[in-house]
Order: structure tokens, then sequence, then C-alpha cells
């Protein structure tokens, strides 16, 4: 920790998953708040600065959700040893938050209970305050404060000035905070977490009194997006709209950036004499860059939807509701949230297995997140469905290229689920554990959190695309560029070029799946990032003579739709990622599964690619 942060107040927010309490920590720190990850591993650290009323800077923490200080999960020990000071590269803090939801108080008490006993200042927050009053739910703050032996507040985490009691709190105990420590704490056992529990009872009977008539609307809600039948068909309901809007949605603004790439392709063309700066940044920066960031209002209209459904309460709902269908193929329940993770990246939603305790369970999840259709395949599948699929309707209101889009998404988890059946059949076999899991209440989605959310996706894919895409995309410029025609040659300059070597030298092996050696140059540095092998095609086909602007009409007239179709089949299983492979080894400690994992989804990607390009070939596509 750096000699600024250690004279600061440190304090940690600590609290149950779904409590509200990352919506806390975006209120107490709004942009001043940065994500890393602890040395060493990859759990998920969180760390921004704010400033009380009373004028104290404040070092805040927003550590991994857990239900105990007995730690079971990598998540759940970095909490413990955060909050114990045992943290070689942390220290400990000075004050804890311990943040719960107000309507659902059992389990946090508990934890409250665990965390006296290690010795450190503590402040309870009863977050989502409004909601418990609403449901006629009687919290004696008094009561419980005295019963607990610790400051009681009430926040709004999503109201202006709904967290203004915890700040005046925080600045009274702030002269009292860094006396105590954890003296001789030592990891509850099983007993006493059953003792703690009986107390946390006993102070809620007491402290917390619960209307006659439970909330109904919830009861009601519950009753059909939880049902069986109903809750699926609305699941695949809520997918199917969002893959739809991903396209309609999304149109004006990619043309709008599409359009601006071509204004600046023609204003370096214009500006630049012939040349390889003016080569470089037109064929290189804008064919290949631009387009990869024409998605973006995709990938940031994918992660509104899927932040307004965790804000909503559903996403948690969601999870309960598909472990009775991923159960069926093996997986644990919590493998549901790691799944739905890895649709925005792979590498979290790897990370994300953490949440899952037993070894067997979690190696299965591990190895089928990278299935899941992750946002860097989204340029890919846009730009191959907008070139190869027609723009029309169908029965008048559904979009044939989000159609197509849904399918794809749908043949990635089917794909998974056939795969976990095999892995648990033939190399894990046994049964799975129960899943238990605590629904949070409906609430309004905090239209601030959504935001955020959506701006550090945005922020995270712009910082890839200006380091990693336009590191690849100068190599590619460079390989398709050098060395140039010889004297008196009348093909294109790129089939001279060191990259035209290598893809008409890898194109035999790729030729029984349709692919040209421009798709084979493509996939190469598309091991990077797969997006990286549509910027890679801009840069190879303009290079090539193509029009930089217009990339989807280039493969249009270069490929067949049995080719298209088949590259769309090989990215639904290709392991093109590094990334992805690199925190496998990381998480599983080893080089057998990230190798067990590449040759797998590689032989599944030939042969679907295989049978799709022939069947479509022989079908006359």
């Amino acid at each position: 920790m750096s000699e600024a942060l250690a004279q600061q107040l440190c304090i940690a927010l600590i609290g149950n998953p779904n409590c509200g309490k990352t919506a806390l920590f975006n209120a107490l720190t709004g942009s001043r708040q940065k994500v890393a990850n602890y040395p060493g591993v990859t759990v998920e650290r969180k760390e921004g600065i704010f400033e009380t009323p009373g004028g104290r800077r404040i070092h805040v923490l927003d550590l991994p959700g857990t239900y105990s200080l007995r730690a079971r999960s990598p998540d759940e020990a970095i909490t413990r040893d955060t909050v114990l000071g045992q943290l070689a590269t942390e220290a400990a803090p000075d004050l804890v938050v311990c943040v719960a939801d107000a309507t659902n108080l059992r389990l946090t008490l508990r934890l409250v209970l665990e965390l006296k006993k290690v010795g450190r200042p503590i402040v309870l927050a009863l977050n989502m305050f409004d909601i418990a009053e609403r449901r006629g739910i009687g919290i004696d703050m008094d009561a419980l404060s005295r019963d607990l032996g610790i400051p009681v507040v009430s926040t709004v985490a999503v109201r202006r000035n709904g967290i203004a009691a915890l700040l005046r709190q925080i600045d009274r105990l702030a002269p009292e905070s860094g006396s105590n420590g954890p003296g001789g704490w030592r990891e509850p056992s099983a007993e006493q977490v059953r003792s703690a529990h009986g107390d946390a009872q006993r102070i809620l009977d007491a402290c917390v009194t619960v209307p006659g008539h439970p909330d109904i609307w919830t009861r009601r809600l519950d009753r059909v997006v939880l049902h069986p039948v109903a809750g699926i068909l609305i699941l695949l309901a809520v997918l199917f709209l969002i893959f739809q809007a991903v396209f309609v949605w999304a149109a004006p603004a990619m043309e709008l950036i599409a359009t601006a790439f071509d204004a600046l392709a023609v204003a370096a063309q214009a500006w630049l004499p012939q040349g390889m700066l003016r080569s470089l940044l037109t064929d290189g920066f804008v064919s290949g860059v631009g387009s990869v960031l024409v998605f973006l209002p995709q990938i940031m209209i994918l992660f509104f939807f899927i932040n307004l459904m965790e804000d909503f309460g559903y996403m948690a709902r969601a999870a309960f509701l598909m472990d009775r269908v991923i159960g069926g193929v093996g997986l644990h329940g919590r493998a549901f949230i790691p799944l739905l993770s890895s649709f925005a990246c792979a590498v979290p939603g790897i990370m994300a297995t953490r949440v899952i305790n037993n070894r067997r369970d979690r190696l299965a999840t591990i190895m089928v997140a990278p299935l899941m259709t992750c946002s860097a395949r989204i340029p890919v599948y846009t730009l191959l469905i907008a070139a190869f699929v027609p723009h029309r309707s169908i029965a008048g209101f559904v979009n044939l290229q989000g159609l197509v889009m849904f399918g794809l998404y749908a043949a990635g988890i089917v794909s998974a689920f056939a795969v976990t059946f095999v892995f648990r059949k033939r190399v894990w076999r046994g049964a799975s554990e129960p899943f238990i899991m605590e629904l949070p209440a409906y609430k309004l989605p905090d239209p601030r959190n959504v935001l955020m959310g959506v701006l550090l996706r945005a922020r995270i894919f712009l910082r890839r695309a200006g380091t990693v895409i336009l590191a690849m995309m100068i190599l590619i410029w460079f390989l398709s560029t050098v060395p140039g025609a010889p004297p008196g040659a009348t093909d294109p300059a790129i089939n001279y070029s060191f990259a035209g070597m290598i893809g008409h030298a890898v194109q035999p092996v790729l030729a029984p799946i349709g692919f040209n050696w421009q798709i084979a140059i493509a996939l190469i540095p598309g091991m990077a990032a797969r997006e990286v092998a549509v910027a890679a095609l801009g840069t190879v086909y303009a290079v090539g003579g193509g029009k930089a602007g217009a990339l989807g009409n280039t493969l249009a007239a270069h490929w067949s739709l049995a080719t298209a179709l088949a590259l769309l089949a090989w990215y639904v299983f290709a392991p093109q990622c590094a990334a992805t492979l690199g925190v496998v080894k990381r998480e599983t400690n080893s080089w057998r599964w990230p190798a067990i994992m590449f040759v797998y989804m590689m032989v599944l990607a030939y042969t679907a690619a295989f049978i799709v390009y022939n069947v479509t070939t022989a079908l006359g596509g």
C-alpha cells in the first residue's frame, strides 16, 4: 500500500451477496474507484476514495460477499484475511461497515456476531431501508444497536442523501478506529456458527417485526418468475428480446461510427501522400481498429440489460430457476452465475467459479465456460450475419438477423450442457452438491449504478482496442505489406507479403472447412483476442485492394455462404483467446486443464465447421 493510502482512514465494506454493497460503494466513491486483482490470486479487488462531511479522506475497500468468516472459497478467504489484517499487501481496515439487506437480516446478524469477535470497530448499515418500510417491516434500530453492541444506521444507497447517516457515523468513529486488533481470534467451528445463528435469530425476533401479510407483490412475481415452465419461458423471452435489441437499437450508432471512420480514411488519403504512413493509417488503423470499434454500441446495450436485470433482482432468480436445468446435466446451481458472466467474457466467468466449493463441480464449470458466447464474439457474429443474412422481419416483428444471433448463443449454451454431461459421466462421476441461495428483494434499478456498469465495460473494451488490438493491427499491417511485390508482379502485393506466405502455408489444413488464406491469417492473431480476427480481416482485405469502410460487402463478394456459416460454427467452439487459457492455468494451477480445453474445443470447432460447410455446399449454399 502506498504511503498516501497508509495515512488515510481505511474502511472495509463487508456483507452477504446481493445486499446492495456494491451500490453503497458506488454511492460513496462515485467515479473515484478502480478495479484490480489481489496479488497472487484472481479475486477481484475494488477500492475507492471519498470524503466525509467532517473533511476526513477515506480509503474504502469493497470486499467479496460472504456469509461467514468461516471461509470455504477463495473469495471468502480474501474477505476474512483482509478483516483480520493477514494480507501482506493490505493493512487491516480501521473500521468495518457491515452492509445488510434490511428486508432479510438473519444471516447478516450472524456475520456481525462473528465480526465482533475480531475486535475491530463495526457499523451495521441497514441498506434498502426504504423497501423494508414499504413492506411493513419494523426494525427497532435502538434495540438492535443495544443487543449487538455496535452503532446501527439506515441507508438507501440509490438515493441522493441516502448515506448521510453512515457518513456521520464514520466521522464519529474515526478517532476511535485502529485501536483494536484481531487479538486471539480463531476461525469459528461449525458448532460456534450454529450457536451464532441461534443468537442472531433471538436478536431478530426481539428487534424486527414482520407484517402478518408478507409482501404480496414479491410472492406473486416469484410465483410466475420461478415457475418451472413459465419461468423458463420468461427467461428465454428476456434473452431473445435482448439479442433483438442488440441489433435493432445499436444500428444507428454503429452506422455513425462507421461513417466517422470512413471520413477519417478519406481525409487521410487526401492529406497524406502515397506511401507507408498513409497505408498504416488507412489500412491498419481505420480498417483494423475501426472495424472493431463499430461494435461498441452493441456491447454497451448487452451490458445495459445485464446490469438492469441484476439491479432489479432478477439475475439471482434466473440462477435459482436454471438450477433445475443445469443440475440435470451435472452442473452445480452456483455455476449459473459464472456461466452468465462468461457471456461478457470467459475470463471473469472462470474467475467467478470460486464461489463453487466442490473442486469437481468447479472444474466442470471452468471447462465449459468458454463455450458461452462472450462479447468478443459479437464483432465476428455481427459482421458475418450482416453480410450474409438478409435484413428482414419474420411474422412482422422478429428480426431475422437477431434470430440468427440468438441461435448462435443458444448453440453455445446447448453445447456447454452436452460437454458437461460427457465430462460428468466419463471424468467426474458423482452427484453435485445442493444449491442454496438467498433471493434478494425486488427493487427499482438505480440508473446511476446501471450507467456506471455500462461505462466500465465500455472503458475496458476501448482500452483493449487501444492496446492489444491496435498492437496486433500494426503487426498484421506490417506482415501484409512487407516485403513488397517484385517488379513485374501481376497479383496483389499482399500475395507476396509475409502474411500471404503464412496464410497460403496454413490454408491447406483449413481447406476442408472452406476457409481461405485470408481467414487463416485472421485466425492466428485472433488467438490474442477473438475480435482481433475482424480487425485482421479488415486490414488484409484493405491492403489487398478492398474498400476500407465496407468489410461486410467485401466478404460477401469474396466468400460463399457455406464459408461464412462454417466460420460462424468455428467461432461457437474455437478457443480463440489466449487470456482464457491463461486464467484457466492460474485457477487450476496446472497446464493440464488448459491443454485439455484447447484440444477438445479445437476438435469441436473443426468438426462443426466441417459439417456446416459440407452440408451447406451440398444444399447449394
